[in-house]
């Protein structure tokens, strides 16, 4: 099912629901040429802030981005405004930690990236959600 196909409604979600923030514009992030091969760059985002589409409530979580660069790295101060962007924008945890993903692969294409969200407990449940490129990384489901 394409992203834009109609899904069935359940518990009160629907197609627009679930994919809020999906095309949202957010800030571009910029790169610079990579200097070396062969090393790992991790960045920490700990004060990761988003809203919940459905309930209007503010998320918090911890992000973090591993990557091993190729041509290009992240410019930081570019990926922090890009970050920023994600603060009063509806959208899922996990289409938020995917859109990161995608949106870092496309600025820098890397060798292989993972970011990793760790969000704050809700109602006694705690998620961490990992999406990996390329998307092939983990393997056949």
């Amino acid at each position: 099912m394409s992203k834009r196909e109609k899904a069935p409604l359940i518990y009160g979600y629907n197609p627009d629901l679930s994919l809020s923030g999906a095309d949202a514009p957010l800030p571009p992030i910029e790169t610079w040429p990579n200097q070396y091969k062969g090393y790992e760059i991790k960045i920490e985002v700990p004060e990761f802030t988003s809203v919940c589409p459905k309930t209007k409530l503010p998320d918090f979580g911890a992000i973090t981005v591993r990557y091993l660069p190729n041509k290009e790295c992240l410019e930081l101060k570019s990926f922090k405004y890009y970050m920023l962007g994600y603060r009063n924008m509806g959208i899922f945890y996990e289409n938020g930690v995917n859109r990161i993903c995608d949106d870092i692969a496309k600025a820098c294409k890397p060798v292989w990236l993972e970011v990793v969200g760790e969000f704050t407990p809700r109602g006694g449940m705690k998620s961490t959600i990992t999406a990996r490129w390329p998307r092939k990384a983990f393997g056949p489901r």
